[in-house]
């Protein structure tokens, strides 16, 4: 396991609230998802688990990795919502009630305000790479899906970064959270990136 793995999961497989700092390729989306995947009851139809993601990519790569650790589950439904696909589909395939919901906040408020997506049996509340969120000024967003979800739920918040803004939301939308930081593993020297 990560470190990242190592820290979390106890306290995800407990069901506390985690406030989790960890970069990009820490392996969080790893530890989230077995916590979610740990708790599912695939015999009910409806959604147990929100995933909310920044980007489009992210939540196609999230997506892709809950599957993958899924695919020994029978009848695990797991449905990603984000813009720039046809709507119609998505809340087609909103209507047999998949159990993980992986979105971007504008669709998920979408489908929340069309009356197609319900969040009142979510257990699961994710909020991936929250900095990013808050940076793109999905706040608003983030607390009107927020106020669908019920309040007895498990809160999980992985920020790359401690900022004053990630701890006023870490208040606004989890109870009592579990801190974890884990140190950088790597530097950004190390890393070669090249753009065609």
């Amino acid at each position: 396991m990560t470190p990242v793995q190592q820290q979390s999961l106890p306290i995800l497989l407990s069901g506390q609230d985690l406030l989790g700092q960890a970069k990009t390729g820490s392996g969080k989306t790893a530890a989230f998802a077995i916590g979610i995947i740990n708790k599912l009851e695939t015999h009910r139809r409806q959604v147990q688990a929100l995933v909310l993601c920044p980007t489009r990519e992210l939540a196609d790569q999230v997506s892709n990795e809950i599957r993958r650790l899924a695919r020994t589950i029978p009848n695990t439904k797991i449905l990603t919502l984000c813009g720039g696909k046809p709507i119609a589909r998505q809340t087609a395939s909103l209507e047999s009630a998949p159990h993980i919901v992986i979105g971007t906040p504008g669709r998920i408020l979408k489908h929340l305000s069309k009356g197609s997506l319900n969040l009142q049996q979510v257990s699961t509340f994710v909020l991936d790479e929250a900095d990013r969120m808050l940076d793109m000024g999905f706040l608003g967003d983030i607390m009107l899906i927020k106020d669908s979800l019920p309040g007895k739920r498990q809160t999980v918040l992985f920020s790359a970064t401690y900022a004053e803004e990630i701890v006023n939301i870490s208040s606004a939308v989890q109870h009592s959270p579990v801190k974890i930081q884990i140190e950088k593993s790597h530097h950004i020297k190390e890393i070669k990136q090249t753009f065609y």
